[in-house]
C-alpha cells in the first residue's frame, strides 16, 4: 500500500502494493502474449483456442517460467466455464430439456456409460487397480463443452442437427460430473460399502438446489428484470446479470456441487424471459475473456520435457481416444435413427477430452487414487485431443462429405448414378446449387410456373426431409464437374447458385463455361465485393443481397410516395443494367472493417473539403489524373448546391466538397493529392 507521511509529502511502497504490481505484471504479460498469439492464429486461419493453449505452454512453469500456475489463477479461469454454462442454459428452456430427454439422458447416458466401461476394462488390463481404472474411464468419457460450444457458435452450427445432438450429450456429461466428484474420494478411501449414502446425499442436494433455483427463477427473476429494464440503464442490467449468474454458481458450490451447474440452471431460468438475447450479449465478453484465461491455465500445466520420453505413448493414447469416442458416438447416433452424416459429424464434435476431466484428474491425483505417471499420461492425452479438436469441428462437414463419398465408392459413383437417373429425362430444366431457404423458395416458384428443376445440396437433414416431401433434391457437391454433368448440365436452361461461397462459385462457373459456354448462370452473393469478378468469370446475373435489398426497399418507398409504377420499374431496370453502379458506393463511417471478407478492398464513398491552400484549387478534375488511383469524383458540392457526375473540365474552387469513390487505400492517396499535391 502507499504510506502517507505528514513530515514529508512522499509515498512509499508497502509489501501489499508490491504484490499487486506483481499480479498486474502477470496480467499484462498474459494479455500481451495472448493478443500477439491469437492475432497470428487468426491471420493463419487457425482456431484461437489453440493459440491460448500455446500461450499457456510458453509462459507457464514448464515453459519460460514467467507465470506460476497457482490455485487462484485456476479458480479465476474456472469462471470461463461458469459463464459458458450460463450461456448454454440461456439456449435451453425447461420444456426443451424435457423434449430432449431422449438425446440428453438416452444418448448422453449411453455414451458416458459405454465409453467409461470399455476404457476402464482396458486400463485394468494394462495394470491399473479397479478403482483407478474406473475413474480413468469416467475422465476420458467427458468431452470439452468449452471448445465444442465456442467453435459451433463461431461456425453458426449450434442449431444444426449435429450441433443439437452434440450439445445434448454434453449436457449429460456435465451433469455426470456431480456424482463423480462424490465418488472419487470414496474410491480413494477404499470404502465401497459406504458409497451408497454419500451418493444419495449428493442427489438430494442437487434436487434441493435445482428446486430452489427453479422457484427463484419462476417467482423472482422475471419481476426483477422487469424492474431493471424500466430503469433503462445498460450498466445496471449487466451488473444484475453478473449477480444472478455468479450467485447461482455460489449456491451450488456451497451445496457441494459444481459452480457450472448453478450457472447453467440460472441461465435456463433466464432463458424463459424476453431478455434472453440481451443477457447473452452482455455476458459474452466476460465468457470469452475468462474462457481464454481457462485455456491458458490448461496450457500452463503441460510439461513438455517430461512428456518427451513417453511422447509416442501420449500420441497413441490421444489418437486412440479420438477414434474410439467418435466411433461410440457414431454407433449410438446411428442406432437412434440419425443419418450417417449427422452421426459422423456428431462423433467428430465430441471425440476430445474435456475441461471437467482436468477437475476429476486433479482430484484423483490429489487423493492418491491415480498414480502420478498414468495421471500425467491421461493429462497429456486430453490436452492433445483438445488441441486437435478445433480442426475436427471446423472441418466436420467436409470430413463427413469425404466419408460419405468413400462409403459410396472411391469416386462417389453411387451419388452420381442417383443424380444421373433422376435427371436423365429432364430437358430445359434448372439446376439449383444449394437448397437452403433461398434455393427452396426458388424451387417453389419454378414448380408453380411449371418449370422442372433438380437441386444439389450437402446437408443430409435438408435432403432427407425434402425427399420425404417428394422434392427433386440430391446429395452432391456442385463444385465437382462430374456432379454437374450427372445433373444434365448440357441439357439445362439455367444454373442458379444460391449459397454464399465465392471460391466455390468461381469453380462452378469455370465448369459451366467449359461444358456449356452459353448456359446462363445466376449467382447470389452477400454484397457487391466480387460482382465484377463473377461477371468476368461468366455469370449472366449476379444478385448482391445487400444492394438488391436496398433497391427493392427503395422501389417500395417510391411507390408509397406516389411515383408511377412504370417509372419505378424503369428506374430499377436501369440500375440493374448499369450493374448497380448507383448503389455500390456508400459512406462506411468508423465501423470496423471485416478483414476476412475483404471489405478493405471494396469501393466506398469519401468526402474531401478543399481549403484555400489545397493543391487542387484552380485545377480541373482532368488535371489531377485521379483515375491513376482508380478514384472517381461522383459529385461536387459548392455553395450549398450539389452537382452530380461533374465533367473532367470542372475547375475546383476553395470550399468545394468533393465526393470521391474508390477503395480505402486509393482514397487515401487521392486525398493527399488533392490537398498537398502528392
Amino acid at each position: 500500500m502507499y504510506l502517507f507521511s505528514a513530515d514529508c509529502l512522499c509515498f512509499q511502497r508497502g509489501p501489499f502494493d508490491l504484490m499487486n504490481i506483481h499480479t498486474l505484471q502477470i496480467i499484462l504479460l498474459l494479455l500481451g502474449v495472448a493478443v500477439l498469439t491469437v492475432t497470428l492464429f487468426r491471420r493463419l486461419h487457425l482456431p484461437p483456442i489453440l493459440g491460448y493453449l500455446i500461450v499457456g505452454i510458453l509462459v507457464g512453469p514448464f515453459g519460460t517460467g514467467m507465470v506460476a500456475s497457482t490455485e487462484d489463477t485456476r479458480f479465476l479461469a474456472e469462471f470461463g466455464v461458469v459463464f459458458l454454462l450460463f450461456t448454454i442454459g440461456l439456449e435451453f428452456s425447461l420444456p426443451q430439456m424435457i423434449a430432449m430427454k431422449g438425446s440428453v439422458f438416452g444418448l448422453g447416458g449411453s455414451q458416458v456409460l459405454i465409453t467409461s466401461i470399455i476404457i476402464a476394462i482396458g486400463a485394468w488390463l494394462l495394470g491399473l487397480s479397479p478403482q483407478a481404472a474406473a475413474i480413468s474411464g469416467a475422465i476420458l468419457a467427458l468431452s470439452s463443452t468449452a471448445i465444442v460450444i465456442k467453435q459451433l457458435s463461431e461456425q453458426v452450427e449450434l442449431n444444426a442437427e449435429h450441433g443439437r445432438l452434440g450439445v445434448s450429450i454434453l449436457l449429460f456429461q456435465d451433469l455426470a460430473v456431480i456424482p463423480l466428484l462424490v465418488v472419487i474420494p470414496i474410491l480413494a478411501g477404499d470404502s465401497g460399502s459406504g458409497m451408497f449414502w454419500p451418493l444419495i446425499q449428493a442427489v438430494v442436494k442437487a434436487a434441493l438446489v435445482f428446486a430452489a433455483i427453479m422457484a427463484v427463477g419462476h417467482w423472482l427473476l422475471r419481476p426483477l428484470f422487469h424492474e431493471i429494464a424500466r430503469a433503462r440503464s445498460a450498466e445496471l442490467f449487466t451488473l444484475t446479470v453478473l449477480l444472478v449468474s455468479l450467485a447461482a454458481a455460489w449456491l451450488t458450490h456451497e451445496a457441494g456441487l459444481s459452480l457450472a451447474l448453478g450457472a447453467f440452471l440460472a441461465g435456463m431460468m433466464l432463458g424463459e424471459t424476453e431478455y434472453r438475447h440481451q443477457i447473452e450479449a452482455d455476458i459474452r465478453p466476460f465468457q470469452d475473456v475468462f474462457l481464454g484465461l481457462f485455456f491458458v491455465t490448461v496450457g500452463m500445466r503441460v510439461d513438455l520435457v517430461s512428456l518427451l520420453p513417453i511422447l509416442h505413448w501420449v500420441i497413441l493414447l490421444s489418437v486412440t481416444l479420438i477414434l474410439f469416442k467418435a466411433s461410440v458416438i457414431i454407433f449410438l447416433a446411428r442406432l437412434s435413427g440419425r443419418s450417417i452424416a449427422t452421426a459422423f459429424r456428431s462423433g467428430l464434435l465430441l471425440a476430445q477430452g474435456g475441461e471437467f476431466g482436468f477437475v476429476l484428474l486433479d482430484l484423483s491425483l490429489g487423493s492418491g487414487l491415480l498414480p502420478g505417471e498414468p495421471g500425467q499420461l491421461l493429462f497429456a492425452a486430453i490436452i492433445i485431443s483438445m488441441a486437435a479438436s478445433p480442426f475436427l469441428i471446423r472441418y466436420n462437414g467436409k470430413l463427413a462429405q469425404t466419408f460419405s463419398t468413400l462409403r459410396s465408392g472411391s469416386s462417389g459413383t453411387g451419388e452420381i448414378n442417383e443424380i444421373h437417373e433422376e435427371s436423365k429425362d429432364l430437358e430445359k430444366h434448372v439446376i439449383l446449387c444449394g437448397y437452403g431457404r433461398i434455393g427452396q423458395n426458388i424451387g417453389r416458384l419454378l414448380d408453380r410456373e411449371g418449370f422442372q428443376y433438380i437441386a444439389l445440396d450437402l446437408d443430409p437433414g435438408v435432403i432427407r426431409e425434402a425427399h420425404e416431401a417428394g422434392e427433386p433434391v440430391h446429395f452432391g457437391d456442385a463444385v465437382r464437374q462430374e456432379i454437374l454433368q450427372a445433373a444434365g448440365l448440357q441439357r439445362a436452361s439455367a444454373v442458379v447458385l444460391t449459397f454464399e461461397d465465392h471460391p466455390s462459385a468461381m469453380k462452378i462457373l469455370a465448369h459451366v463455361r467449359e461444358e456449356a459456354p452459353t448456359l446462363p448462370v445466376l449467382v447470389r452473393t452477400k454484397d457487391d465485393a466480387h460482382l465484377d469478378e463473377l461477371e468476368a468469370a461468366g455469370a449472366a446475373e449476379v444478385m448482391p443481397e445487400a444492394v438488391e435489398a436496398s433497391l427493392m426497399m427503395g422501389g417500395q418507398l417510391l411507390l408509397l410516395l406516389k411515383v408511377p409504377g412504370s417509372r419505378i420499374f424503369k428506374i430499377m431496370r436501369e440500375i440493374r443494367e448499369d450493374h448497380y453502379k448507383l448503389l455500390r458506393d456508400f459512406f462506411h463511417g468508423e465501423e470496423a472493417m471485416d478483414i476476412e471478407h475483404g471489405e478493405a478492398f471494396q469501393e466506398r464513398l469519401h468526402t474531401v473539403t478543399l481549403p484555400e491552400q489545397a493543391f487542387a484549387v484552380n485545377h480541373t478534375i482532368d488535371d489531377l489524373h485521379l483515375w491513376d488511383w482508380d478514384v472517381s469524383v461522383t459529385a461536387v458540392r459548392r455553395g450549398g448546391i450539389r452537382g452530380e457526375s461533374p465533367g473532367p473540365e470542372t475547375r475546383l474552387q476553395a470550399g468545394d466538397v468533393l465526393v470521391l469513390a474508390g477503395t480505402p487505400q486509393h482514397l487515401e492517396h487521392a486525398e493527399g493529392l488533392l490537398l498537398y499535391g502528392h
